[in-house]
């Protein structure tokens, strides 16, 4: 079998990006709640997410730096107040979620294009979004940064507080490459495109 190579470094951090989302499949999404030091709610998924070690339970997303190198708001969000709440995403959920990857000045928040209903958390100020099977309240832990400028790594590494999750947790969603998603639950693929 004939491997074909590309070094990294010999390609736009674009083109690598692009290259590595769609080598590295299905990912979780992680819809994440956050509030600003000024008050404004955030919400933005991210399929950049993993979880980490069990003592204590941990978990990362990263925020990559946008094309033009700039934080976006839910990394500055967490790095003002240390708090984050991850939502899983189910396929009902999707459309809604896809609504939040808008990019919006950062008094504006992107509940408002949704039909998401805010709930409550238990331990810390964001609120969890009604409709997610599961939900991840988590405190900053340390942010690591790799990189400088345009869709540069920022890691986020949340300590998870607490945990709430309905029993069935069936039907969440992953990314796989570009506009392409799976139903964990059916594996059945489609499509959204970013508004």
């Amino acid at each position: 079998m004939a491997h074909q190579s590309i070094e990294l470094k010999s390609i736009s951090p674009l083109d690598g990006y692009k290259l590595l989302t769609n080598l590295v499949v299905p990912r979780p999404i992680a819809l994440v709640s956050t509030i600003g030091a000024d008050g404004v709610p955030n919400l933005a998924p991210f399929s950049f997410f993993m979880l980490g070690g069990s003592n204590p339970a941990s978990l990362m997303i990263s925020p990559t730096l946008t094309g033009k190198g700039l934080m976006k708001d839910t990394l500055r969000n967490i790095r003002e107040t240390g708090e984050f709440v991850v939502n899983l995403v189910t396929r009902e959920m999707a459309d809604d979620m896809n609504q939040t990857s808008r990019n919006l000045p950062a008094n504006e928040s992107e509940w408002s294009w949704t039909k998401f209903a805010a709930l409550p958390s238990s331990m810390i100020a964001p609120e969890r979004v009604l409709e997610s099977p599961v939900h991840l309240e988590c405190k900053l832990f340390e942010v690591v940064e790799h990189g400088q400028g345009p869709n540069a790594a920022r890691y986020v590494i949340g300590e998870v507080l607490m945990a709430h999750f309905e029993d069935s947790g069936s039907g969440l969603i992953a990314r796989l490459g570009g506009p392409e998603y799976v139903d964990l639950g059916t594996v059945e693929s489609f499509e959204l495109q970013r508004p």
